[in-house]
This record gives structure tokens, C-alpha cells and sequence, in this order.
């Protein structure tokens, strides 16, 4: 009889990734939906920033009173990595601790029932992962740490410096992706741009874009999380000459000021920001992401309102906007001149109606043109339509397309179609289907 397995995996995509190795070790378990019936519960924590951290407290408080008796909780991930000491001395009601050196591990520390922490740092190299949530992407992990010292950013000190997987351990992984019938991949890390420096090569990255390049059976791929000191202009050249990579560009800038870019510890200025954003941005059919914090100490009225002109003039597709986190053992915490929080509520505020126009002009480019779609699934607006996302976004992040009309009968998940864009819903593209891809 097999025993239920019931798994909760918070925070970023990366985390994502360990939790499909986990379930990789553990396919002797039945997946299940109902934590009251599960015989081992797994939360994989995010400790990045404050409001993650008390969203994996939650969660474990929460399974703790839904699961029957006898059976396991095992928390692991980042936030038990963080404060292993404290949440084992504290949190009586986890059965079982592991941090993020043992995710390949799972099934012994569950067989044995003892808590590790090995403090070697895990690369996923032949383990066979279980993808969830989808049927033609997958996301791919590069490395593990980060080599940056940005102020705000407690990671280095919990995960390590740059650990990147060989290039042939990441050929291999899509190679048998490819096999298993996916076709879009998103390839993710820290510093995604810092891929292979570990391992003395400079443009690792690049190295690794033309190996892919030549693996049969992709259709789709991106690279999420570019650093600005480590993008080279030789990089973004290399992307969009790319016939597999999107000219999808993820670079979080965080600010534009170049006081508040030295004080976050970010290494690039703002003229050099600017001028790898202009390139991307010049790119054939470009998609641009960032990312910014908001309310950093010392952040005056002047530096939060030239960031506020340069997002106003400036072109992003999506933005996603992050309250400033006081984080303990970061260089920010230690500084004095903290902003008020009322304050940057105010400048979240203010920011965010800009990116709301922002991202709407960027659906509204859209309209009219024929593009490639990916089903998903049902859609979240309910039965009547299908929902999709463009082949060259992200999952999840970029948002949801709405499908309410074909020319190719009944869709399929995970196959990927031609589509005509009819017009906006809310923040949502409508489209009708008129030919079948892949």
C-alpha cells in the first residue's frame, strides 16, 4: 500500500526545482492534495525577506494542526538553512529538519527520521525530477550562491558563494527534458549572468547558450535573472542572435540612482544600466523585466523621484516592485537612515500606478498581432476559456492569456498554437486560435 505525500514549495522558481527532485526521490509516494491524509508532509521554506519568511511560519503552524496523527513533517529549504539552530530549538512541531544541502537526500532523511544539514552545496546533477504544473516547460537551475554583495541581500551568507553546474551536467538535464516531451525551458539562478565564472570561464553563459542552441527538440527558451555588472554587451548580442532565446531580457535593476545603486552595493551606474536596457530594449520583438526596491535606507525624496521619471520614460513590459526588507546579517541593517514605512507605502503607491499604465501599453502592443501560445489549462476566469501564455513569456510571472475561440478544434495542454489577438480584458489578452505548431 503506498503512503501519500503531501508537499508545499515556497518562494522563488529555484526553490521549485529542489522540490521537483525531492518528489524525484520520493515517487515510491502518492501525491495528494489533502494534507489531513497525507502520511508525510514537506514544506521547502523561502527565508529571503520578512514577509517570506512569516508565509513559511504560516504554512507549517497550518499543516501542523490539518495533519493526522503519526504522520511526518519535514521542513527544509532556505529558511531552515537561515536559522537551523533556532527553528530546531524552537519549532516542536516539526518532526524533521533539512536545509538546502540534502534536497537528493529526502528519501533517507525520511526513512532514517534524523534531521541533517550536510554542508556541501547541492548541484542537481543526475537526479531525475518530477516537473509539476506543466507539460512543455520546465525550469532549469544553472548554480547555486551568488558571488554579488548587494546590501540588502542576505543569501550569500546562507547559501554561499557561486557554485555553477558543469555545462555538460545542464546539456544532459534538457537532453532528457527533450525526451520527455518538454520544449520550453526557463533557465534561472542568482546571478544568471555570473554562470560558470566559478569555473573560470568569463562568458560562461554564452558557452552555454551555444550548446543549447544545438539540442534538438527546443522550440523555446529564456534566462531569467541577469545581473548588470556581469551582462556583457556581447551576451545581450549573443541572446539576440539566438534562434532558440527569446530576446527576453530579466534584469532586475533595483534603482536608477546612482546614490542608491553605490549604497545597495550593486556595482553598475546609471549610465551603463541604462545603456544595456536600450540594447535589449532595441531588440526585435524584446520582452523587459526588472525588478526595484522600494524604501531602501537613505532613500530621499530626491532619489525615489528619479526613479520614478526614469520608469515613467522608460519602456518595461513587467516590473515586479519590492518593499525594502530589513534583513539581518546585510551591510542595510546596519545602516541608520531607516525610511519610514508609511512613507514607502506612499512611494509603492505612487510607482505602482505608473507600472499599471506600463504594463497595459504592453498588452495593448499586442492587439491585432498573430502569436505563439502554449495552453495551459483551464483558465482562471473559469470554464469558458482556456488559459495560455505567449511563447516567449515565463510562466506564471508575465501573465495569463485568455483563449475563447478555435479554428483547430478542441486544444490540447501543453501543445503549442498560432493565435490572433482580438482585444484587452482587464489585464488579460483574448485571443482565437488559428493554426496548430507543435
Amino acid at each position: 500500500m503506498s503512503k501519500n505525500l503531501y508537499m508545499v514549495s515556497l518562494g522563488c522558481n529555484k526553490n521549485l526545482v529542489d522540490s521537483e527532485v525531492m518528489l524525484g526521490k520520493l515517487k515510491e509516494y502518492k501525491i495528494i492534495d489533502e494534507p489531513e491524509n497525507a502520511d508525510v508532509l514537506i514544506v521547502n521554506t523561502c527565508g529571503f525577506i520578512g514577509p517570506a519568511k512569516e508565509e513559511s511560519l504560516d504554512t507549517i503552524f497550518s499543516l501542523h494542526e490539518l495533519r493526522k496523527k503519526g504522520s511526518l513533517l519535514v521542513v527544509t529549504g532556505c529558511l531552515t538553512e537561515r536559522y537551523r539552530e533556532e527553528l530546531q530549538a524552537e519549532l516542536k512541531e516539526v518532526d524533521l529538519f533539512t536545509g538546502t544541502g540534502d534536497y537528493d537526500k529526502i528519501d533517507e532523511i525520511i526513512a532514517t527520521k534524523k534531521s541533517r544539514f550536510t554542508p556541501a552545496t547541492y548541484l542537481l546533477n543526475d537526479e531525475e525530477r518530477v516537473i509539476t504544473g506543466s507539460k512543455s516547460h520546465a525550469y532549469i537551475k544553472l548554480s547555486e550562491g551568488c558571488n554579488q554583495s548587494c546590501s540588502f541581500c542576505a543569501i550569500p551568507n546562507f547559501k554561499g558563494k557561486l557554485h555553477s553546474r558543469t555545462p555538460e551536467s545542464v546539456v544532459k538535464e534538457v537532453t532528457n527534458l527533450v525526451t520527455r516531451g518538454f520544449y520550453d525551458f526557463s533557465f534561472i539562478s542568482q546571478d544568471s549572468s555570473s554562470y560558470g565564472r566559478d569555473l573560470g570561464k568569463k562568458e560562461g553563459l554564452i558557452e552555454l547558450i551555444k550548446l543549447i542552441e544545438k539540442v534538438e527538440g527546443i522550440k523555446s527558451a529564456r534566462i531569467l535573472y541577469l545581473y548588470p555588472t556581469t551582462t556583457s554587451n556581447e551576451l545581450i548580442q549573443t541572446i539576440i542572435d539566438s534562434k532558440t532565446f527569446h530576446n527576453y531580457f530579466d534584469m532586475p535593476i533595483q534603482h536608477i540612482s546612482d546614490v542608491m545603486l553605490k549604497l545597495m552595493k550593486r556595482g553598475a551606474g546609471k549610465q551603463r544600466i541604462i545603456e544595456q536596457l536600450t540594447i535589449m530594449r532595441n531588440a526585435k520583438d524584446s520582452f523587459l523585466r526588472t525588478g526595484l526596491i522600494i524604501g531602501h535606507p537613505n532613500e530621499s525624496e530626491s532619489e525615489f523621484n528619479e526613479l520614478l521619471e526614469f520608469v515613467e520614460n522608460f519602456d518595461f513590459d513587467r516590473v515586479s516592485l519590492f518593499a525594502y526588507s530589513d534583513e539581518e546579517d546585510t551591510s542595510a541593517y546596519e545602516m541608520s537612515e531607516k525610511v519610514d514605512e508609511d512613507k514607502v507605502t506612499s512611494r509603492l503607491e505612487l510607482i505602482e500606478e505608473i507600472l499599471k499604465n506600463k504594463h497595459e501599453k504592453s498588452l495593448n502592443n499586442e492587439l491585432g498581432k498573430t502569436i505563439q501560445i502554449i495552453i495551459e489549462g483551464e483558465s482562471s476566469e473559469g470554464e469558458f476559456f482556456m488559459g495560455a501564455k505567449k511563447l516567449s513569456w515565463a510562466p506564471e510571472i508575465d501573465g495569463e492569456i485568455l483563449v475563447n475561440e478555435s479554428n483547430v478544434g478542441a486544444l490540447e495542454v501543453g501543445k503549442a498554437y498560432e493565435a490572433q489577438v482580438k482585444e484587452l480584458v482587464g489585464d488579460k489578452l483574448l485571443v482565437s486560435v488559428t493554426k496548430t505548431l507543435f
